[in-house]
């Protein structure tokens, strides 16, 4: 499964260098010429990396950031034309991973790309909750494929780690059997409703073998399933 970036960026002629950059490295991309419809498509959407631009025509990059990091911790790389330094400390002290300043290369934007989710892959640690504090329950080692819980390795299939990472990086919401589909394998049309329901079985043993005393954490919601909120 590719890697998304979200591209948030108003002019046109960058976002779709940056777009071109990016799908040309094997990325995923989604562009949005506007701030405000950030926080209801992070809702709906898996996304792995953000390149926001500063100056956009409806919010401000700063203070989006802000919202993000309130209940994500998607790593950011900020877009803008401000050289100052105080801009750059600015950005990366709200919650930013790093600052490209315009002009700039697409190839090394890319690599930039590369070297964050890199670096999320290695220290790999999320928090199945939007609280920056305690101990997150789950780690995810992107560049093993592997998912700790409790500070145990947990024994995952190809799907099962795919499925499970969606929960982690969006605690609380429900996706549903096609949801998960769509996301999880390259030809959901290939697969039926009853297959997602399987992989959720097995996975709620292997969490349950590591804490055998609590209630499933792995919830069925309506239509779909949730990972529960940890405090």
């Amino acid at each position: 499964m590719k890697p998304v970036v979200l591209i948030v960026e108003d002019e046109p002629a960058i976002a779709d260098t940056i777009q071109y950059a990016l799908e040309t490295e094997g990325f995923d991309t989604i562009c949005l010429a506007a701030g405000l419809p950030v926080m209801p498509l992070l809702k709906e959407r898996v996304v792995d990396l953000i390149v926001l631009d500063i100056g956009l025509p409806d919010i401000g990059g700063f203070e989006l950031c802000k919202k993000i990091r309130r209940h994500y911790r998607t790593p950011v790389i900020f877009l803008t034309a401000r050289a100052d330094e105080v801009d750059r400390v600015v950005g990366l002290e709200i919650g930013g991973d790093d600052y490209v300043v315009k002009p700039f290369s697409p190839r090394e934007l890319s690599a930039r790309v590369k070297a964050v989710l890199r670096r999320m892959g290695d220290t790999g640690s999320l928090s199945s909750g939007s609280s920056a504090g305690g101990t997150a329950p789950f780690e995810i080692d992107e560049s093993r494929r592997q998912i700790r819980y409790f500070n145990q390795n947990l024994d995952l299939s190809r799907y099962e780690y795919d499925i499970l990472k969606t929960f982690i990086r969006r605690p609380g919401h429900v996706f549903s059997r096609e949801r998960l589909m769509d996301i999880v394998w390259d030809e959901p049309e290939a697969s039926m409703d009853r297959t997602v329901d399987a992989h959720i079985k097995n996975l709620r043993a292997k969490l349950k073998a590591i804490r055998p005393g609590v209630d499933p954490i792995i919830t069925h919601r309506g239509a779909g399933y949730a990972l529960k909120e940890i405090p």
